[in-house]
């Protein structure tokens, strides 16, 4: 019998506030000490009442809005009541019953749609450290403003769950609304997968693997509970609904706890926050902000630059907002040199901490384009325009300094051409090629080129070569 898998995946965002979602704290803890950012609200301590923080609304709206969500004028927090050490409260403020994000889809690179169910606003939980024997807890993620992205069972391949979760981290950053930081947890996947019958016209018993935290743990995680609730199902036993870990050294799942329902969490209406009210002009006036999304980008470059290279560039939003500023005539070359230095170089990151201008670039690509540069002179020049002894100077006037920029002048060159060719160990290479044999060609042209101290146009150069030993 033959299985369909069908995926849905709940993804955790953590949102780039300044401070947490109920309290006046700190919501960048990265590199402080443990239980250092926390209030007497993230403590819970009796009498201590959460305030909303606004600008959380406000990046839920781009989020939303990214995702090609409905934005809800209404919204409430609810009480969700587990109890863990990290978790002082004994519950968790979340909206379950009424989001303020509704539904929307993300569309893949592929073309296919995943549909949204619904976002909600929450605070996050704080962090166990496990040793032997003992745990510590740090309470400085507790409340860190999050948004739950919960999509609809519409995935069906591990690799549309990598591309799905990809395209959700791009969406994210390009909004705005999160650092995107997945080694730090910023975004966490929770993946639910579950087989069925081919023709089936219900699910299966769905597994959830928590805390994902990288696209390539999602697409293989997916691959593994594929092949094992079929193997289950194949011996006669029924798959076990419950919560999984996922390990990368071993490459595989491992139980951690039954599945909770709704039920479970005794759910409650939060009696101290009052409900979201959102007029329609306020989120319209918000949604207005949202900046070009990688959909617009693939329609804007998709004829100019090819695919598997605009699918690397995608992947950093700053670099696309400038590629949006330069001129047109500039977008391949640049593209194409932005990404030999991403994938070749091992500090990509530090090059698109200060990007050239779009001037910068684009009087690059004209110099390139008049032959001005070869290729080899233009990357060198492109790197250049990162180094912080030349910010400023420009394309043009690096050149000049390295002494970089081709004689074009044929004039000139073919007088170079003359003195190269009146040298008596140039003699035989000449007769060569006169006797059909192409490849001296190269030898002549190297000639040229040391003579002109590696200034000359190599192209221009074959061109007088050919024309005076014709």
């Amino acid at each position: 019998m033959k299985y369909v898998p069908t995926i849905g995946i709940e993804c955790h965002v953590q949102l780039c506030t300044k401070t947490k979602l109920f309290s006046e704290v700190d919501n960048d803890a990265r590199g402080k000490e443990p239980n250092s950012c926390v209030s007497p609200v993230d403590y819970a301590l009796p009498g201590m009442l959460p305030r909303l923080n606004g600008e959380a609304v406000r990046l839920a709206i781009l989020a939303g809005r990214a995702m090609n969500c409905e934005i809800n004028s209404y919204s409430r927090f609810d009480r969700k009541h587990y109890f863990y050490p990290d978790s002082p409260k004994g519950y968790q403020i979340t909206q379950f019953y009424h989001p303020i994000i509704g539904v929307g889809y993300v569309e893949l690179p592929s073309g296919t749609k995943v549909r949204i169910e619904h976002a909600h606003l929450e605070g996050d939980a704080g962090k166990l450290t496990h040793f032997d024997g003992y745990s510590l807890v740090d309470l400085n993620r507790v409340d860190t403003p999050l948004i739950e992205i919960v999509s609809m069972p519409d995935i069906h391949s591990a690799k549309d769950a990598h591309d799905y979760c990809k395209e959700l981290w791009r969406l994210m950053r390009y909004a705005g609304v999160t650092y995107g930081d997945l080694y730090n947890g910023n975004m966490r996947f929770d993946v639910n997968t579950s087989l069925a019958p081919e023709g089936s016209d219900k699910l299966g018993t769905r597994t959830e693997v928590k805390n994902l935290n990288s696209f390539r743990s999602v697409e293989r995680a997916v691959e593994y509970e594929i092949a094992r609730q079929t193997k289950v199902l194949e011996s006669g036993e029924k798959v076990v609904q419950q919560t999984l870990g996922w390990s990368d050294a071993t490459g595989k799942t491992s139980p951690q706890r039954s599945k909770e329902v709704a039920a479970d969490y005794r759910y409650m209406p939060e009696p101290d926050l009052p409900p979201i009210r959102l007029s329609r002009e306020f989120i319209e006036t918000e949604s207005a902000k949202l900046p070009l999304m990688p959909a617009s980008y693939r329609a804007k470059f998709g004829s100019v630059i090819p695919t598997d290279t605009l699918e690397i560039l995608l992947d950093y939003p700053e670099l696309m907002s400038r590629l949006g500023e330069i001129a047109p005539h500039a977008i391949s070359l640049v593209s194409n040199l932005f990404t030999s230095v991403l994938l070749a170089e091992e500090k990509s990151a530090e090059y698109l901490n200060d990007l050239p201008t779009a001037a910068e670039l684009s009087e690059l690509a004209e110099m390139n384009e008049k032959k001005e540069l070869s290729s080899t002179a233009t990357k060198e020049v492109f790197l250049r325009l990162f180094d912080p002894q030349m910010k400023g100077r420009g394309a043009r006037q690096i050149a000049k300094e390295l002494g970089l920029i081709q004689e074009n002048n044929l004039g000139a060159l073919e007088k170079i051409v003359d003195v190269v060719l009146a040298k008596p160990e140039t003699k035989k290479a000449q007769d060569d090629f006169r006797n059909g044999e192409e490849k001296v060609i190269g030898f002549l042209v190297g000639q040229v080129m040391k003579e002109s101290h590696g200034k000359a146009n190599p192209s221009a150069v074959q061109e007088i070569l050919r024309k005076k030993l014709a």
